[in-house]
């Protein structure tokens, strides 16, 4: 078989694997009660998800743990280069995923304000771990700086590498929190990146990120089995936050980071939106740009359905990948 049979054969068995286990997932969390809150100001139809069970990111991220694990028990047991490859995006979806965990359990125990971890303590976290990752990339990893599309070598950055991977690192954990907010949307579109970063991936060799990334491909398909319209479970912050911390990292790992707001145009479309929105109510004492942030909500506010929505962008999702990766080939 050839790597690429491989790595999508590895994304039909953890498909296969999250959609057995979810049906059971979903009965367990709606016996506890785990049911998600909806912001005030959101759109009225929102209010039908009320009580939806939520951390659902649980259910991609402990098949994507097993299969990846049993695919490199050899070399992660050795802590080869290749075992360590492959835990860097493994350990950033843990402990992202974890740190997306702790928010939505503290937004469950106040479900009166729906209020997770203070947003200072959540950041500072994130920085943290953030860096932490970075410092590994290059200096354990020792990944590629950056490549540029044109220049045929790597462009060395030395230690400036550290707080442009932090803030890769960040940017893609709250771009897809601030994605996550429609049936189907953040998981389509970061399937999507996913995808197209594997294929980036196995056109580099980098064998054993790529089918990481099928792997997580196919989880993140077995969870929206329950999660497209009408969703029967909703990912939180245990999901988005781990997807899109593990997106930036492994954009860092192929050196194509550049490339990750072209690659993930929604997400990134979606926290440009939220920085212009504050940016301009504060400059103008309370004049808004959109209708509401993050993007989708603005449109939902205009007038589309929310499968329009969820579509819609996912075709520009499309689009927009297929041009990161001719552009990821010059």
């Amino acid at each position: 078989m050839t790597e690429s049979s491989i790595s999508l054969a590895l994304a039909g068995v953890s498909f296969m694997l999250t959609v057995i286990w979810g049906g059971p997932l979903i009965r367990i969390m709606r016996q506890l009660r785990i049911g998600d809150s909806i912001r005030l100001e959101a759109p009225e139809r929102h209010i039908t998800k009320v009580g939806t069970p939520t951390m659902g990111g649980v259910m991609f991220i402990i098949p994507t743990i097993l299969v990846t694990a049993l695919l490199n028990a050899v070399s992660l047991i050795g802590l080869s280069e290749v075992g360590l490859s492959v835990l860097a995006p493994l350990g950033t979806l843990v402990l992202f995923g974890l740190l997306g965990a702790v928010d939505d359990w503290r937004k469950l125990r106040s479900r009166e304000k729906g209020e997770g971890l203070r947003i200072r303590t959540k950041f500072i976290l994130q920085i943290v771990l953030a860096t932490v990752i970075a410092l590994g990339l290059k200096y354990v990893l020792d990944v590629p700086d950056m490549f540029f599309p044109g220049v045929a070598r790597e462009i060395t950055l030395g230690i400036g590498f550290i707080p442009v991977a932090v803030f890769i690192i960040l940017s893609a954990a709250n771009a897809v929190n601030f994605t996550d907010g429609l049936d189907g949307l953040a998981g389509l579109i970061a399937a999507t990146a996913y995808a197209t970063y594997g294929g980036v991936a196995l056109i580099q060799g980098q064998t054993f990120l790529a089918q990481f990334c099928f792997i997580l491909v196919g989880s993140i398909f077995g969870f929206l089995w329950y999660n497209v319209h009408p969703a029967m479970l909703i990912m939180g912050d245990t999901g988005s936050m781990a997807l899109g911390a593990t997106l930036g990292v492994v954009a860092l790992i192929t050196g194509h980071w550049v490339l990750l707001p072209i690659i993930a145009v929604i997400p990134a479309s979606e926290a440009l939106s939220v920085v212009i929105q504050i940016i301009f109510f504060r400059l103008t004492g309370g004049r808004r740009v959109f209708k509401m942030a993050p993007l989708h909500l603005h449109f939902e506010l205009l007038g589309w359905s929310e499968t329009q929505i969820v579509q819609r962008f996912w075709l520009v999702s499309l689009l927009f990948a297929m041009i990161g990766v001719a552009l990821a080939v010059v």
